[in-house]
């Protein structure tokens, strides 16, 4: 499925939204995340839709991958994917599953959608890079129920003692987790050695400014505390 150019916006991404239908789209847990996956698409993320395998891109980890509708819209604004394939979303001959599949869909880097195994993925990838000696940095979404698995303890434990610096993880915060934490999720990465900071999941600039802070020798967490879309 060839990439397409495209010149869309963050105004066009409801629209492109509104083109996937059915009775699967988990739309508000799609929409508590379409601001932080744009701004990393738009402002952040060093990857070209036309080279998706370069060694040295950037990757981003949508481990709360039982929401992609929003990453999908993102992905058809900024070339990765055709526009009209959007209308096929969830259909039997779709390349577009109610899961993101990376054998599927150009820039998909993980085939995710059970919770609580792409930070791990994550983690993985950014010890890789870093052996390596590459200049790539690894983003990885999840969200803030996702975080009661146990996997994703042990991900952020070894992720603070490692000091993965090239590690990013937004926590998209939408008041879903049965447990919670104490102090809040900033807290949480903090306790485990990440350098951390909350902001307002809809708020762009904020986001651009956490996503480009200064954290040598360490992972970083921001936590996108948002109010779900109807």
């Amino acid at each position: 499925m060839p990439a397409t150019t495209s010149a869309l916006g963050y105004a066009d991404l409801g629209r492109l939204m509104d083109h996937q239908l059915g009775d699967e789209k988990h739309t508000l847990s799609a929409t508590s995340t379409l601001d932080v996956i744009w701004v990393l698409y738009d402002r952040i993320l060093r990857i070209d839709p036309g080279r998706t395998d370069e060694p040295e891109r950037d990757r981003f980890v949508l481990s709360k991958g039982h929401g992609p509708m929003a990453y999908y819209a993102v992905l058809a604004a900024k070339g990765f994917i055709p526009v009209d394939t959007l209308r096929t979303f969830g259909r039997y001959d779709s390349p577009l599953g109610h899961h993101p599949d990376r054998n599927l869909v150009p820039g998909v880097e993980i085939s995710s959608g059970s919770l609580g195994h792409g930070l791990g993925m994550a983690v993985g990838m950014a010890l890789g890079l870093r052996i390596r000696r590459s200049p790539a940095r690894v983003f990885c979404l999840v969200g803030d129920a996702e975080l009661d698995e146990g996997s994703n303890h042990e991900a952020m434990a070894f992720a603070g003692r490692a000091g993965l610096d090239n590690l990013n993880v937004v926590a998209v915060d939408n008041q879903s987790s049965s447990y919670g934490w104490p102090g809040g999720l900033a807290a949480r990465f903090a306790l485990e050695g990440w350098s951390s900071t909350p902001v307002d999941g809809r708020n762009h600039a904020e986001l651009e400014r956490a996503f480009n802070r200064e954290h040598a020798g360490r992972p970083h967490a921001v936590v996108a505390v948002v109010e779900p879309k109807a």
